[in-house]
Protein backbone atom coordinates (compact mmCIF):
# COMPACT_ATOMS: atom_id res chain seq x y z
CA UNK A 1 0.00 0.00 0.00
CA UNK A 2 1.10 3.46 -1.40
CA UNK A 3 2.33 5.59 1.61
CA UNK A 4 1.04 9.19 2.39
CA UNK A 5 2.78 12.15 2.98
CA UNK A 6 1.83 12.61 6.44
CA UNK A 7 2.56 8.91 7.30
CA UNK A 8 6.17 9.77 5.83
CA UNK A 9 7.44 13.13 8.00
CA UNK A 10 5.20 10.77 11.15
CA UNK A 11 7.85 8.17 11.43
CA UNK A 12 10.71 9.88 9.52
CA UNK A 13 13.04 12.70 9.62
CA UNK A 14 14.21 14.30 6.43
CA UNK A 15 17.58 15.60 6.24
CA UNK A 16 18.64 17.45 2.62
CA UNK A 17 21.48 18.95 0.68
CA UNK A 18 21.53 21.07 -1.60
CA UNK A 19 23.48 21.81 -4.49
CA UNK A 20 22.86 24.68 -6.64
CA UNK A 21 24.83 25.18 -9.83
CA UNK A 22 24.80 28.68 -11.79
CA UNK A 23 25.93 29.82 -14.49
CA UNK A 24 27.81 33.37 -14.66
CA UNK A 25 26.89 36.00 -17.17
CA UNK A 26 30.38 37.21 -18.20
CA UNK A 27 31.22 37.75 -21.90
CA UNK A 28 33.40 35.10 -22.19
CA UNK A 29 33.79 31.06 -20.97
CA UNK A 30 35.72 30.66 -17.52
CA UNK A 31 39.06 29.37 -19.58
CA UNK A 32 39.10 30.78 -22.71
CA UNK A 33 37.72 33.76 -24.85
CA UNK A 34 34.85 32.04 -26.72
CA UNK A 35 31.55 33.87 -26.28
CA UNK A 36 28.77 32.84 -23.70
CA UNK A 37 25.53 33.71 -25.71
CA UNK A 38 22.74 31.50 -25.32
CA UNK A 39 20.95 30.11 -28.35
CA UNK A 40 23.88 30.08 -31.25
CA UNK A 41 23.97 27.64 -33.77
CA UNK A 42 25.60 24.49 -32.29
CA UNK A 43 29.18 24.35 -32.19
CA UNK A 44 29.98 27.88 -33.54
CA UNK A 45 31.20 29.03 -30.31
CA UNK A 46 34.07 27.04 -29.45
CA UNK A 47 37.90 26.93 -29.83
CA UNK A 48 41.33 24.79 -29.16
CA UNK A 49 40.95 25.06 -25.54
CA UNK A 50 37.03 24.48 -25.23
CA UNK A 51 37.81 21.81 -27.69
CA UNK A 52 40.50 20.53 -25.48
CA UNK A 53 43.03 20.36 -28.81
CA UNK A 54 46.61 19.07 -27.69
CA UNK A 55 49.00 21.97 -26.66
CA UNK A 56 45.87 24.40 -25.76
CA UNK A 57 45.98 26.25 -22.41
CA UNK A 58 43.60 27.69 -20.47
CA UNK A 59 43.60 31.25 -18.44
CA UNK A 60 40.95 32.33 -15.70
CA UNK A 61 38.38 34.76 -16.67
CA UNK A 62 39.05 37.48 -14.03
CA UNK A 63 35.13 38.50 -14.18
CA UNK A 64 34.17 35.41 -13.28
CA UNK A 65 36.58 35.64 -10.11
CA UNK A 66 34.63 38.59 -9.11
CA UNK A 67 31.64 37.61 -9.64
CA UNK A 68 32.13 34.35 -7.41
CA UNK A 69 33.31 36.52 -4.45
CA UNK A 70 30.15 38.85 -4.87
CA UNK A 71 28.08 35.84 -4.56
CA UNK A 72 29.87 34.05 -1.54
CA UNK A 73 29.84 37.56 0.56
CA UNK A 74 26.24 37.87 -0.49
CA UNK A 75 26.02 34.54 1.51
CA UNK A 76 27.63 35.79 4.54
CA UNK A 77 30.91 33.62 3.47
CA UNK A 78 34.35 33.87 4.17
CA UNK A 79 36.64 34.87 1.60
CA UNK A 80 39.81 32.19 1.23
CA UNK A 81 43.25 34.19 0.66
CA UNK A 82 44.14 31.46 -1.11
CA UNK A 83 42.45 28.59 -3.57
CA UNK A 84 43.29 26.95 -6.70
CA UNK A 85 41.60 24.92 -9.54
CA UNK A 86 41.77 21.01 -9.51
CA UNK A 87 41.15 18.26 -12.23
CA UNK A 88 38.14 16.18 -11.58
CA UNK A 89 38.45 13.37 -13.88
CA UNK A 90 35.51 11.83 -15.84
CA UNK A 91 34.42 10.80 -19.07
CA UNK A 92 31.78 11.76 -20.82
CA UNK A 93 31.64 12.63 -24.72
CA UNK A 94 30.45 16.09 -23.71
CA UNK A 95 33.17 16.51 -21.71
CA UNK A 96 35.97 17.25 -24.17
CA UNK A 97 38.84 17.08 -21.95
CA UNK A 98 37.48 13.97 -19.76
CA UNK A 99 38.18 16.10 -16.97
CA UNK A 100 36.56 19.19 -15.57
CA UNK A 101 38.28 22.02 -13.98
CA UNK A 102 36.99 22.69 -10.98
CA UNK A 103 37.85 23.43 -7.24
CA UNK A 104 37.94 20.54 -4.61
CA UNK A 105 40.13 20.94 -1.30
CA UNK A 106 40.70 24.73 -1.59
CA UNK A 107 37.46 26.37 -2.68
CA UNK A 108 37.22 30.10 -2.87
CA UNK A 109 34.35 30.81 -0.46
CA UNK A 110 33.46 28.63 2.87
CA UNK A 111 31.12 28.60 5.94
CA UNK A 112 28.04 31.09 5.06
CA UNK A 113 24.37 30.74 5.73
CA UNK A 114 20.98 31.83 4.01
CA UNK A 115 17.68 32.72 6.08
CA UNK A 116 14.40 31.42 4.35
CA UNK A 117 11.11 32.23 5.76
CA UNK A 118 7.94 30.21 4.97
CA UNK A 119 4.64 29.68 6.00
CA UNK A 120 4.13 27.20 8.88
CA UNK A 121 0.94 25.92 11.19
CA UNK A 122 2.32 28.10 13.67
CA UNK A 123 2.66 30.89 11.40
CA UNK A 124 5.68 32.42 9.84
CA UNK A 125 9.09 30.63 10.66
CA UNK A 126 12.52 31.14 9.74
CA UNK A 127 14.92 28.19 8.98
CA UNK A 128 18.67 29.01 8.24
CA UNK A 129 20.29 26.89 5.33
CA UNK A 130 24.11 26.27 6.21
CA UNK A 131 26.51 26.78 3.30
CA UNK A 132 29.25 24.69 2.98
CA UNK A 133 31.11 26.27 -0.06
CA UNK A 134 31.22 27.80 -3.06
CA UNK A 135 33.29 27.01 -5.55
CA UNK A 136 34.05 27.48 -9.68
CA UNK A 137 33.93 25.41 -12.40
CA UNK A 138 33.62 24.73 -15.93
CA UNK A 139 30.15 23.47 -17.38
CA UNK A 140 30.24 20.48 -19.87
CA UNK A 141 28.88 20.30 -23.56
CA UNK A 142 25.32 19.45 -24.05
CA UNK A 143 23.69 16.22 -25.83
CA UNK A 144 21.23 15.38 -27.90
CA UNK A 145 19.84 11.62 -27.97
CA UNK A 146 17.81 11.73 -31.20
CA UNK A 147 14.93 9.07 -31.95
CA UNK A 148 13.48 7.49 -28.72
CA UNK A 149 10.49 8.45 -26.69
CA UNK A 150 12.25 9.64 -23.67
CA UNK A 151 15.30 11.87 -25.29
CA UNK A 152 17.54 10.09 -23.16
CA UNK A 153 20.35 7.56 -24.46
CA UNK A 154 18.21 4.93 -24.01
CA UNK A 155 16.37 3.83 -27.05
CA UNK A 156 17.72 7.06 -29.24
CA UNK A 157 18.49 6.12 -32.94
CA UNK A 158 21.67 8.37 -32.62
CA UNK A 159 23.46 11.19 -30.24
CA UNK A 160 24.46 14.95 -31.10
CA UNK A 161 26.74 16.61 -28.81
CA UNK A 162 26.75 20.37 -28.78
CA UNK A 163 29.83 21.89 -27.16
CA UNK A 164 28.98 26.03 -27.03
CA UNK A 165 28.24 25.63 -23.44
CA UNK A 166 31.64 23.62 -22.78
CA UNK A 167 33.41 25.80 -21.02
CA UNK A 168 31.10 28.09 -19.23
CA UNK A 169 31.88 29.51 -16.14
CA UNK A 170 29.85 27.58 -13.72
CA UNK A 171 29.55 28.53 -9.62
CA UNK A 172 28.19 25.66 -7.42
CA UNK A 173 26.91 26.35 -3.94
CA UNK A 174 26.70 24.03 -1.93
CA UNK A 175 25.22 23.55 1.82
CA UNK A 176 25.77 21.98 4.60
CA UNK A 177 23.57 18.75 5.69
CA UNK A 178 20.30 20.82 6.60
CA UNK A 179 18.01 18.37 9.47
CA UNK A 180 15.14 19.77 11.35
CA UNK A 181 13.13 20.93 8.62
CA UNK A 182 10.56 17.62 9.19
CA UNK A 183 7.50 18.00 7.15
CA UNK A 184 8.47 21.53 5.48
CA UNK A 185 11.19 19.91 3.79
CA UNK A 186 10.06 20.42 0.59
CA UNK A 187 8.81 23.86 1.23
CA UNK A 188 11.90 25.26 2.97
CA UNK A 189 14.58 23.84 -0.16
CA UNK A 190 12.03 25.79 -2.28
CA UNK A 191 12.55 28.75 -0.36
CA UNK A 192 15.96 28.69 -0.50
CA UNK A 193 16.37 28.34 -3.98
CA UNK A 194 14.09 31.31 -4.36
CA UNK A 195 16.36 33.11 -2.18
CA UNK A 196 19.49 32.30 -3.75
CA UNK A 197 17.68 33.35 -7.69
CA UNK A 198 16.88 36.64 -5.86
CA UNK A 199 20.03 37.07 -4.27
CA UNK A 200 21.86 36.48 -7.83
CA UNK A 201 19.81 38.03 -9.78
CA UNK A 202 20.39 41.18 -7.44
CA UNK A 203 24.28 40.91 -8.09
CA UNK A 204 23.60 40.98 -11.86
CA UNK A 205 25.98 38.16 -12.05
CA UNK A 206 23.55 35.43 -13.87
CA UNK A 207 20.58 35.88 -15.76
CA UNK A 208 19.12 32.94 -13.17
CA UNK A 209 16.67 31.39 -16.29
CA UNK A 210 16.12 28.34 -14.79
CA UNK A 211 13.92 26.96 -17.79
CA UNK A 212 17.53 27.74 -19.61
CA UNK A 213 19.57 25.97 -17.36
CA UNK A 214 21.46 28.90 -15.73
CA UNK A 215 20.33 27.79 -12.23
CA UNK A 216 19.63 23.99 -11.73
CA UNK A 217 19.70 22.34 -8.38
CA UNK A 218 20.66 18.85 -7.20
CA UNK A 219 18.29 17.87 -4.56
CA UNK A 220 19.80 15.56 -1.77
CA UNK A 221 17.00 13.48 0.26
CA UNK A 222 17.82 11.05 2.90
CA UNK A 223 15.46 9.74 5.71
CA UNK A 224 16.22 8.85 9.29
CA UNK A 225 13.61 7.36 11.89
CA UNK A 226 12.68 10.11 14.05
CA UNK A 227 15.10 10.62 17.36
CA UNK A 228 17.59 8.70 15.24
CA UNK A 229 21.10 9.73 15.22
CA UNK A 230 23.00 8.13 11.91
CA UNK A 231 21.87 9.50 8.86
CA UNK A 232 20.36 7.37 6.01
CA UNK A 233 21.23 6.91 2.52
CA UNK A 234 20.83 9.71 0.55
CA UNK A 235 20.00 9.86 -3.38
CA UNK A 236 20.32 13.09 -5.56
CA UNK A 237 17.99 14.24 -7.69
CA UNK A 238 20.08 16.48 -10.54
CA UNK A 239 19.63 19.32 -12.05
CA UNK A 240 16.09 20.33 -11.41
CA UNK A 241 14.85 23.33 -13.20
CA UNK A 242 11.65 24.85 -11.82
CA UNK A 243 11.14 26.05 -7.89
CA UNK A 244 7.84 23.83 -8.55
CA UNK A 245 9.82 21.07 -9.34
CA UNK A 246 12.63 21.06 -6.61
CA UNK A 247 9.24 20.95 -4.12
CA UNK A 248 7.76 18.27 -6.17
CA UNK A 249 11.19 16.38 -6.42
CA UNK A 250 11.87 16.25 -2.70
CA UNK A 251 8.54 15.24 -1.52
CA UNK A 252 8.02 12.64 -3.85
CA UNK A 253 11.62 11.24 -2.95
CA UNK A 254 10.39 11.21 0.61
CA UNK A 255 7.61 9.05 -0.53
CA UNK A 256 9.68 6.48 -2.07
CA UNK A 257 12.43 6.38 0.51
CA UNK A 258 9.78 5.62 3.43
CA UNK A 259 8.40 2.86 0.96
CA UNK A 260 11.79 1.19 0.73
CA UNK A 261 12.36 1.40 4.19
CA UNK A 262 8.95 0.59 5.45
CA UNK A 263 9.05 -2.43 3.18
CA UNK A 264 12.45 -3.93 4.47
CA UNK A 265 14.60 -2.96 1.26
CA UNK A 266 17.63 -0.50 0.93
CA UNK A 267 18.18 3.10 -0.35
CA UNK A 268 20.95 2.57 -2.78
CA UNK A 269 23.01 6.19 -3.34
CA UNK A 270 22.23 6.93 -6.56
CA UNK A 271 21.30 10.29 -8.86
CA UNK A 272 18.23 10.08 -10.06
CA UNK A 273 16.41 12.04 -12.60
CA UNK A 274 12.99 13.68 -11.85
CA UNK A 275 10.18 13.61 -14.63
CA UNK A 276 8.34 16.49 -15.29
CA UNK A 277 4.60 14.73 -16.22
CA UNK A 278 4.88 12.39 -12.90
CA UNK A 279 6.17 14.43 -10.36
CA UNK A 280 8.66 11.18 -9.91
CA UNK A 281 12.67 10.29 -10.29
CA UNK A 282 14.08 7.56 -12.10
CA UNK A 283 16.98 5.93 -11.58
CA UNK A 284 20.45 7.29 -13.17
CA UNK A 285 23.94 6.27 -12.35
CA UNK A 286 25.30 4.62 -8.83
CA UNK A 287 26.73 8.34 -7.10
CA UNK A 288 30.70 8.62 -7.02
CA UNK A 289 32.19 9.10 -4.47
CA UNK A 290 35.37 12.31 -4.53
CA UNK A 291 38.15 9.59 -4.49
CA UNK A 292 36.60 7.89 -7.96
CA UNK A 293 37.09 11.24 -9.66
CA UNK A 294 40.98 11.13 -8.74
CA UNK A 295 40.87 15.02 -8.18
CA UNK A 296 44.28 16.65 -8.23
CA UNK A 297 45.90 20.29 -8.37
CA UNK A 298 45.39 21.53 -11.92
CA UNK A 299 48.88 22.32 -13.28
CA UNK A 300 48.00 24.89 -16.37
CA UNK A 301 46.30 27.11 -13.96
CA UNK A 302 48.19 29.42 -10.96
CA UNK A 303 46.33 29.41 -7.31
CA UNK A 304 43.59 32.81 -7.05
CA UNK A 305 45.00 35.16 -3.94
CA UNK A 306 42.14 37.82 -4.27
CA UNK A 307 43.45 41.18 -2.94
CA UNK A 308 41.71 41.38 0.72
CA UNK A 309 41.63 45.61 -0.14
CA UNK A 310 39.13 44.67 -3.35
CA UNK A 311 37.39 41.73 -1.40
CA UNK A 312 36.28 44.51 1.03
CA UNK A 313 35.19 47.20 -2.27
CA UNK A 314 33.22 44.45 -3.77
CA UNK A 315 31.70 43.81 -0.49
CA UNK A 316 31.02 47.62 0.39
CA UNK A 317 29.19 47.68 -3.39
CA UNK A 318 27.17 44.99 -2.45
CA UNK A 319 23.12 45.66 -3.33
CA UNK A 320 20.29 45.55 -0.50
CA UNK A 321 19.49 42.02 0.34
CA UNK A 322 16.29 40.80 -1.23
CA UNK A 323 14.53 39.97 1.94
CA UNK A 324 15.52 43.17 3.33
CA UNK A 325 14.35 44.72 -0.33
CA UNK A 326 11.00 42.71 0.10
CA UNK A 327 10.11 44.45 3.60
CA UNK A 328 10.92 48.01 2.62
CA UNK A 329 8.25 46.73 -0.29
CA UNK A 330 5.79 45.68 1.70
CA UNK A 331 5.75 48.55 4.24
CA UNK A 332 5.46 50.86 1.19
CA UNK A 333 2.67 49.29 -0.12
CA UNK A 334 1.04 48.63 3.00
CA UNK A 335 0.54 45.00 1.80
CA UNK A 336 -1.12 41.99 3.97
CA UNK A 337 1.20 39.34 4.74
CA UNK A 338 -0.71 37.06 2.69
CA UNK A 339 -0.39 39.17 -0.11
CA UNK A 340 3.09 39.51 -0.21
CA UNK A 341 3.42 35.52 0.00
CA UNK A 342 1.31 35.47 -3.57
CA UNK A 343 3.18 37.89 -4.85
CA UNK A 344 6.73 35.35 -4.10
CA UNK A 345 5.17 32.35 -4.84
CA UNK A 346 3.67 33.36 -8.39
CA UNK A 347 6.67 35.02 -9.01
CA UNK A 348 5.59 38.19 -9.73
CA UNK A 349 6.99 40.38 -7.29
CA UNK A 350 9.69 41.88 -9.61
CA UNK A 351 7.06 42.96 -12.28
CA UNK A 352 4.66 44.56 -9.89
CA UNK A 353 7.50 46.39 -8.41
CA UNK A 354 8.85 47.40 -12.15
CA UNK A 355 4.81 48.19 -12.95
CA UNK A 356 4.59 50.72 -9.67
CA UNK A 357 8.17 52.03 -10.81
CA UNK A 358 6.39 52.74 -14.00
CA UNK A 359 3.08 54.65 -12.45
CA UNK A 360 0.91 52.27 -11.48
CA UNK A 361 -0.73 52.23 -7.60
CA UNK A 362 0.72 49.06 -6.33
CA UNK A 363 -2.73 47.64 -5.24
CA UNK A 364 -3.93 47.60 -9.16
CA UNK A 365 -0.21 46.61 -10.48
CA UNK A 366 -0.56 43.33 -8.16
CA UNK A 367 -3.99 43.01 -9.07
CA UNK A 368 -3.49 42.66 -12.66
CA UNK A 369 -0.15 40.12 -11.81
CA UNK A 370 -1.96 38.16 -9.69
CA UNK A 371 -5.73 38.12 -10.89
CA UNK A 372 -6.57 38.49 -14.67
CA UNK A 373 -2.66 37.60 -16.00
CA UNK A 374 -2.48 34.90 -13.55
CA UNK A 375 -5.85 33.17 -15.00
CA UNK A 376 -4.54 33.41 -18.22
CA UNK A 377 -1.30 31.86 -17.36
CA UNK A 378 -2.99 28.80 -15.57
CA UNK A 379 -5.26 28.14 -18.45
CA UNK A 380 -2.31 28.12 -20.69
CA UNK A 381 -0.29 26.24 -17.99
CA UNK A 382 2.37 28.79 -18.63
CA UNK A 383 4.76 30.76 -16.06
CA UNK A 384 3.67 34.34 -15.75
CA UNK A 385 6.67 35.31 -16.89
CA UNK A 386 6.68 33.50 -20.31
CA UNK A 387 3.54 34.94 -21.29
CA UNK A 388 3.66 38.12 -23.91
CA UNK A 389 2.98 40.78 -21.28
CA UNK A 390 5.34 43.14 -19.75
CA UNK A 391 5.54 46.28 -16.80
CA UNK A 392 5.42 48.73 -19.62
CA UNK A 393 2.11 47.12 -20.76
CA UNK A 394 0.26 46.75 -17.11
CA UNK A 395 0.96 49.92 -16.49
CA UNK A 396 -0.25 51.51 -19.54
CA UNK A 397 -3.13 49.80 -18.78
CA UNK A 398 -3.87 50.82 -15.44
CA UNK A 399 -3.23 54.40 -16.65
CA UNK A 400 -5.87 54.10 -19.07
CA UNK A 401 -8.39 52.56 -16.91
CA UNK A 402 -7.79 55.83 -14.55
CA UNK A 403 -8.25 58.24 -16.97
CA UNK A 404 -11.62 56.59 -17.58
CA UNK A 405 -10.77 55.81 -21.44
CA UNK A 406 -11.05 52.42 -20.11
CA UNK A 407 -13.18 50.29 -17.77
CA UNK A 408 -12.13 47.10 -15.90
CA UNK A 409 -13.92 44.79 -18.32
CA UNK A 410 -12.27 46.53 -21.02
CA UNK A 411 -8.73 46.33 -20.03
CA UNK A 412 -8.98 42.74 -19.27
CA UNK A 413 -10.35 42.04 -23.38
CA UNK A 414 -7.02 44.79 -23.61
CA UNK A 415 -4.66 42.24 -21.53
CA UNK A 416 -6.01 39.00 -23.44
CA UNK A 417 -5.29 40.69 -26.89
CA UNK A 418 -1.52 41.65 -26.14
CA UNK A 419 -1.09 38.24 -24.63
CA UNK A 420 -2.44 36.58 -27.83
CA UNK A 421 0.45 38.85 -29.70
CA UNK A 422 -2.41 41.37 -31.00
CA UNK A 423 0.37 43.88 -30.16
CA UNK A 424 0.61 46.85 -27.57
CA UNK A 425 -2.25 48.39 -25.53
CA UNK A 426 -2.48 50.87 -28.21
CA UNK A 427 -2.38 48.48 -30.98
CA UNK A 428 -5.48 45.88 -29.13
CA UNK A 429 -7.50 49.05 -28.67
CA UNK A 430 -7.23 50.05 -32.37
CA UNK A 431 -7.53 46.61 -34.11
CA UNK A 432 -10.82 45.26 -31.62
CA UNK A 433 -12.46 49.00 -31.74
CA UNK A 434 -12.38 49.17 -27.77
CA UNK A 435 -13.91 52.37 -26.83
CA UNK A 436 -15.61 53.77 -23.47
CA UNK A 437 -18.86 54.28 -24.64
CA UNK A 438 -19.27 57.84 -22.33
CA UNK A 439 -21.74 60.06 -24.43
CA UNK A 440 -24.71 60.60 -21.86
CA UNK A 441 -27.40 60.47 -24.79
CA UNK A 442 -26.12 57.21 -26.53
CA UNK A 443 -26.60 55.66 -22.97
CA UNK A 444 -29.36 57.50 -22.11
CA UNK A 445 -31.25 55.80 -25.41
CA UNK A 446 -29.86 52.56 -24.01
CA UNK A 447 -31.76 53.41 -20.55
CA UNK A 448 -34.67 53.92 -22.07
CA UNK A 449 -34.52 50.92 -24.66
CA UNK A 450 -33.87 48.21 -21.63
CA UNK A 451 -36.45 49.78 -19.29
CA UNK A 452 -38.70 49.46 -22.62
CA UNK A 453 -37.92 45.98 -22.61
CA UNK A 454 -38.43 45.04 -19.28
CA UNK A 455 -41.26 47.38 -17.77
CA UNK A 456 -42.02 44.95 -14.67
CA UNK A 457 -38.24 45.25 -13.33
CA UNK A 458 -38.22 49.36 -14.79
CA UNK A 459 -41.27 49.27 -12.10
CA UNK A 460 -39.51 47.65 -9.12
CA UNK A 461 -36.76 50.23 -9.08
CA UNK A 462 -39.15 53.38 -9.08
CA UNK A 463 -40.90 51.44 -6.20
CA UNK A 464 -37.62 51.84 -4.09
CA UNK A 465 -36.44 48.14 -4.90
CA UNK A 466 -32.76 49.47 -6.11
CA UNK A 467 -31.24 45.80 -6.48
CA UNK A 468 -33.94 45.50 -9.78
CA UNK A 469 -31.71 47.48 -11.65
CA UNK A 470 -28.96 45.32 -11.39
CA UNK A 471 -30.49 43.83 -14.72
CA UNK A 472 -31.43 46.70 -16.47
CA UNK A 473 -27.86 47.93 -15.87
CA UNK A 474 -26.85 44.13 -17.80
CA UNK A 475 -28.56 44.50 -20.60
CA UNK A 476 -27.57 48.16 -21.02
CA UNK A 477 -23.66 47.03 -20.86
CA UNK A 478 -24.78 44.09 -23.30
CA UNK A 479 -26.41 46.61 -26.04
CA UNK A 480 -22.92 48.57 -26.06
CA UNK A 481 -20.89 45.94 -25.87
CA UNK A 482 -19.52 46.02 -22.89
CA UNK A 483 -17.75 49.36 -23.43
CA UNK A 484 -20.15 51.50 -20.86
CA UNK A 485 -18.55 52.59 -17.74
CA UNK A 486 -21.19 50.70 -15.70
CA UNK A 487 -20.86 52.81 -12.52
CA UNK A 488 -22.31 55.87 -14.96
CA UNK A 489 -24.98 53.50 -16.43
CA UNK A 490 -25.91 53.11 -12.46
CA UNK A 491 -25.78 56.69 -12.31
CA UNK A 492 -27.91 57.40 -15.33
CA UNK A 493 -30.63 54.68 -14.69
CA UNK A 494 -31.68 55.46 -11.36
CA UNK A 495 -31.68 59.45 -11.76
CA UNK A 496 -33.74 58.37 -15.23
CA UNK A 497 -36.75 55.75 -12.65
CA UNK A 498 -36.34 58.66 -9.74
CA UNK A 499 -34.06 56.93 -7.33
CA UNK A 500 -30.74 58.47 -5.78
CA UNK A 501 -27.80 56.91 -6.95
CA UNK A 502 -25.97 56.98 -3.62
Amino acid sequence: MSLTYDDVVAKYEPVLGLEVHVELNTNSKMFCGCSTIFGAEPNTQTCPVCLALPGALPTVNEKAIESTIKIGLALNCSIAPFSRFARKNYFYPDMPKNFQISQYDEPICVNGYVDVEIETDEGPKTFRIEVERVHMEEDTGKSLHVGGATGRIHGAEYSLLDYNRAGIPLVEIVTKIVPGTGKYAPEVARAYVAELRDILRSLGVSDVKMEQGSLRCDANVSLRLIGAEVLGTRSETKNVNSLRSVERAIRGEMIRHAELLNNGERVVQETRHFQEDTGLTRSGRSKEQAEDYRYFPEPDLVPVAPDAAWIEQLRAALPERPSIHRKRLQEQWSVPDKEMSAMINADVLDVVEATVALGADPAKARGWWLGEISRIANEKELAIKDLAINASDVAEIVALVNSGELTDKLARQVVEGVIAGEGKPAQVIASRGIKVVSDDSALMAAIESACAAQPETAQKVRDGHIPAAGALIGAVMKETKGQADAARVRELLLGHLGQSSN
